[in-house]
């Protein structure tokens, strides 16, 4: 998760979720791109709506009502840097969230959640993967999403009669096995399928 140090009040020095106040001429969405560059110093190029969470007292200064947006991003494609009313901006491994500030730790179940039911029907993990990987690095984002073990075979056999994987003549050597096979994600085709009616599920 990327989070960043609150340099005001309330919960000053505390851990919590980039965000702040949309201005009076702009869209949620220019609020969420401005705030996450202030604060953080980074742009994504596609960020999703989540949830609306307006419970009273979440805010101890006024009534505030919170529209979060999320995105599956490769953390070493930025370079953080901090700025507004931010002290720090770090990427936490979510295993080891500390008590954040307000009910942010409440709206990172919530997108937690709704990742582990979309990336059941939508390709949205090879965000997080290169453009082109050996299949044990996809078998490990879903373990990972999911927080349980897969059987390994069971989900390649799935996986690949989606149809929706390129097997590339690459060969890549990881740990002490024979080198295995890199594939693609095509999307021009995962997209014919779709609107054709195909229905993506793992």
């Amino acid at each position: 998760m990327l989070l960043i140090k609150r340099k005001a009040k309330p919960f000053k020095g505390k851990w919590a979720l980039p965000g702040g106040l949309v201005l009076d001429k702009e869209s949620l969405d220019q609020a969420v791109e401005r705030e996450l560059r202030e604060e953080t110093g980074i742009d994504v190029n596609y960020l999703e709506q989540l949830y609306s969470f307006g419970s009273p007292n979440r805010d101890p200064r006024n009534r505030v009502i919170s529209v979060a947006y999320f995105a599956l991003v490769r953390k070493s494609n930025f370079e953080l840097h901090a700025s507004t009313d931010a002290e720090e901006a770090k990427w936490i491994n979510i295993k080891e969230l500390p008590k954040l500030s307000f009910d942010h730790n409440k709206i990172i179940d919530v997108a937690v959640n709704r990742l582990r039911g979309k990336i059941g029907y939508q390709p949205i993990g090879f965000e997080l993967l290169d453009e082109k990987f050996p299949f044990s690095d996809l078998h490990k984002l879903y373990e990972l999403i999911y927080n349980e073990s897969i059987d390994r075979r069971n989900f390649k056999k799935k996986f690949l009669q989606l149809n929706i994987l390129e097997e590339l003549d690459e060969k890549v050597s990881k740990g002490k096995g024979r080198p295995g096979s890199l594939f693609r994600f095509n999307r021009t085709k995962y997209f014919k399928l779709k609107k054709s009616g195909v229905v993506f599920e793992v």
